[in-house]
């Protein structure tokens, strides 16, 4: 099915879906209902609450109702029908209002009793299509996502043609519910979060500091390979700074502050290229010394909605594993080389599998991009060409790129089929020539050079929220943050080896021990018995959190064992 009947299919469920509502709860107010990526919602202004333990009810009213839905029928209305058909509705009101002031035609949709202010696209047949749904959740929403506005109830449904597609989707996020990153991190102790310092601010425990740490190690390591260098920037800058970037505009004036000396503004960085970027203009360069690479994993800044922070996944403070490539047009070939390389590197190692989507411009809506026509075709040529040559699993996507240039992002799938967007090398045109940057070529004249960011990771701590739920808090031996734990006597000889284990001597049952170590997600449990032996012949019993039995094994050959399994 294409996504467009897709939409329609789900678009017209969040019909029926407020149909049953008004039916079922003749005060609640209505206001959208759109179709999203894996189904759709509707918002509503309930006077008395509801959960999703009424959801049977309201889905056998859904059923009810659409049987005598034959069609979607169009209804052309002006201004003064249109807010005379809502009544005291002040959401629909205010939306009635936007669009008359736009200019934009006014429709509304009526199926059988039910009519809704709505732009169209809808199913030809709801009474023989509208049978695959389910409703999957409940959640707060602010109207119009502004904490400023009252808190509307938001329903979570999906609906597919067949009842195998709902099936199937149904029990992945029943397996999703138990990969919850939110309840992982909270049962291995990865991460808090504090009404006293605010939503979407995580903060990361020793454990959780030790996997994000061994991360970036990695990354750090991978990207040091190919020639980047590490610096170091400040985290706010003047908001001339991001004016002249051309973000200035795209990020609310919240995270600004004043200096009590001079008055000047300064603003929480959303975004680290500008700095990066007067690090290169701080002296003069030649066309010999390109590229240039730096690299830096540090903390921006963004002001996110309210309703939209969800654990790890959207949050306030997000750390990257940033880095910005300053080169000339013939190297950005060979730069993407290289970079699909390490992208391979890291996602093979952490276990999961990329296919590439080349983010290109809208042909339609050229004007809506900034850069020269050239630059673009010559560059979307070149991501082309790369992908291919890499042997890329790749698809093409306009209208996916970024204002100022085309670019490559890394989808990763996890253990459940779910796709994420993870590591982008993207391309940049724009920037260096809104703040000046220059190299001298071979002929002594100054040229523009091009700009790439680049990010194997992207935000840490939604990689963290993608990579949890994906290996279910298994993490492999190299990034576990306990790797071992041992009930006696041999911790510091692990400690010298650069293993990271603790010992567990409450006054607890031996069974109660090796389940509180299963719970933490601990690769190797270490019993040890009363009766202790010389060191040379000092022997332990080995048990994997799989619950595998090792065995008898010496001290030196168990270290042996473990830095075997980190170092692979």
């Amino acid at each position: 099915m294409q996504n467009e009947q897709l939409n329609h299919l789900r678009h017209s469920t969040a019909h029926l879906l407020a149909a049953a509502i008004l039916q079922m709860y003749p005060d609640t107010k209505l206001t959208i209902g759109p179709a999203i990526e894996d189904g759709f919602y509707y918002d509503f202004d309930f006077k008395d609450p509801i959960s999703e333990n009424d959801f049977p009810k309201i889905e056998g009213k859904m059923r009810d109702i659409v049987k005598q839905w034959k069609n979607f029928e169009k209804i052309d209305s002006d201004e003064k029908d249109a807010l005379q058909r809502v009544g005291d509705n002040e959401y629909k009101k205010e939306l009635i209002e936007e669009i008359a002031k736009k200019g934009e035609p006014i429709t509304f949709y009526k199926s059988g009793e039910f009519i809704d202010l709505c732009r169209g696209g809808h199913v030809e047949a709801p009474s023989k299509d509208l049978k695959f749904f389910k409703l999957l959740s409940v959640a707060g929403a602010y109207w119009r996502g502004s904490e400023k506005n009252k808190m509307l109830t938001r329903i979570y449904g999906t609906a597919f043609t067949t009842k195998e597609e709902l099936d199937e989707y149904v029990i992945k996020m029943q397996e999703a519910k138990k990969r919850d990153h939110r309840r992982l991190g909270k049962e291995l102790d990865l991460f808090v979060f504090s009404e006293l310092i605010g939503k979407g601010l995580p903060l990361f425990t020793p454990k959780g500091t030790i996997l994000r740490d061994k991360l970036n190690e990695y990354s750090q390591g991978l990207r040091a390979k190919i020639g980047f260098q590490r610096v170091t920037v400040p985290h706010i800058a003047k908001i001339e700074t991001y004016k002249t970037s051309g973000h200035f505009d795209k990020f609310p004036e919240k995270f600004m502050v004043t200096s009590q000396e001079t008055e000047d503004l300064f603003m929480m960085k959303p975004m680290n290229c500008p700095h990066h970027q007067q690090i290169y203009a701080g002296r003069p360069h030649s066309y010999r010394e390109l590229p240039i690479k730096y690299m830096e994993t540090t903390m921006i800044y963004r002001d996110e909605k309210d309703g939209e922070l969800l654990g790890l996944s959207r949050v306030r403070a997000a750390t990257q594993d940033d880095s910005h490539i300053f080169c000339t047009p013939d190297q950005i070939k060979d730069i993407y080389r290289d970079l699909i390389q390490i992208v391979q590197e890291f996602y093979k190692r952490i276990g999961m599998t990329l296919r590439a989507r080349l983010s290109y411009r809208d042909p339609n809506n050229a004007s809506g991009y900034l850069g020269e026509d050239s630059l673009w075709e010559l560059a979307q040529k070149i991501l082309l060409e790369a992908a291919q040559e890499a042997k890329l699993d790749y698809f093409e996507a306009p209208g996916e790129a970024a204002f100022y240039g085309p670019k490559i992002d890394f989808m990763a799938t996890d253990a459940i089929g779910r796709e994420w967007q993870l590591a982008t090398p993207q391309l940049d045109f724009v920037q260096p020539k809104r703040f000046g940057l220059v190299y001298t070529d071979s002929e002594g004249k100054e040229q523009t050079p091009v700009m790439i960011h680049f990010a194997l990771m992207g935000s840490i701590e939604r990689f963290l929220s993608v990579y949890i739920e994906h290996t279910m808090g298994n993490f492999p031996v190299w990034l576990a943050p306990v790797q071992v734990m041992i009930s006696k006597k041999i911790l510091s000889e692990l400690k010298e080896n650069g293993i990271r284990a603790e010992l567990d001597d409450r006054a607890e049952t031996m069974q109660s021990k090796v389940r509180s170590a299963t719970l933490q997600k601990v690769p190797y449990m270490v019993i040890i018995g009363d009766k202790e032996v010389s060191r040379d012949d000092f022997v332990v019993t080995v048990r994997t959190r799989e619950g595998k039995d090792e065995g008898l094994q010496t001290v030196s050959d168990f270290v042996k064992t473990v830095k075997r399994s980190i170092e692979t």
